[in-house]
């Protein structure tokens, strides 16, 4: 997973943000909505010792290990237009999404030896 450089100044923002000492953003994914899965998102206070650690522009994030598969190449990205303000996911294992834009359904990635 990468990070746009919005999307990693927004992540900074939040992890400055909380009250407490974080490790970090823990991304994942879940079953849910009407296509199936949604991502997800937490501030994370330490991590798992099974998490992805993902390093980029400056910020750490943790990819749950159930969500690796699901994630692998995944570029995130924050937006902000005239309604919404969010991160994006531009995901190569998204085989569709529903029309309100709040879940997808993903296929997880097969590794070539």
């Amino acid at each position: 997973m990468t990070l746009t450089d919005s999307a990693a100044e927004r992540v900074r923002e939040l992890l400055e943000s909380a009250e407490t000492p974080v490790a970090g953003l823990r991304i994942g994914v879940k079953n849910g909505g009407c296509a199936g899965m949604e991502y997800t998102m937490e501030r994370a206070e330490s991590a798992d010792p099974l998490d992805e650690v993902i390093e980029d522009k400056g910020v750490t994030v943790l990819i749950d290990s159930k969500a690796v598969l699901f994630l692998l190449g995944t570029e995130m990205d924050y937006q902000v237009d005239k309604l919404r303000a969010g991160f994006v996911f531009n995901n190569p294992n998204q085989t569709s999404a529903c029309g309100c834009g709040e879940s997808v359904q993903l296929t997880p990635a097969t590794l070539d030896s």
